[in-house]
């Protein structure tokens, strides 16, 4: 499963690169290292799903919402439901 996630991240970020403007790089550069982070804490556990996935990304939002401004925030946030659909559709 961990493998889909990261091919339609890898995907993702590759596509946010090449078309993306600087609101979406910075926002996928953001999630990136967030993302790296939840993936390396999944690899260890039982529940690798996408539930288990959204809860420590949500997690990871907890704490960009204190680090960013509202704006930037937005950003991220809505950079996440993005990359979110790309790995759903990804595990589907």
């Amino acid at each position: 499963m961990l493998e889909k996630y990261d091919a339609a991240i890898e995907s993702w970020i590759e596509e946010t690169v090449s078309h993306g403007d600087d609101d979406a790089l910075f926002a996928s550069g953001y999630l990136q290292g967030h993302i790296a982070v939840v993936l390396a804490e999944l690899e260890v556990e039982a529940e690798q799903g996408i539930d288990a996935l959204d809860t420590k990304v949500a997690n990871c939002l907890t704490l960009a919402n204190e680090e960013l401004n509202d704006d930037d925030y937005q950003l991220v946030t809505q950079a996440w439901q993005q990359l979110r659909g790309r790995i759903v559709s990804a595990a589907a």
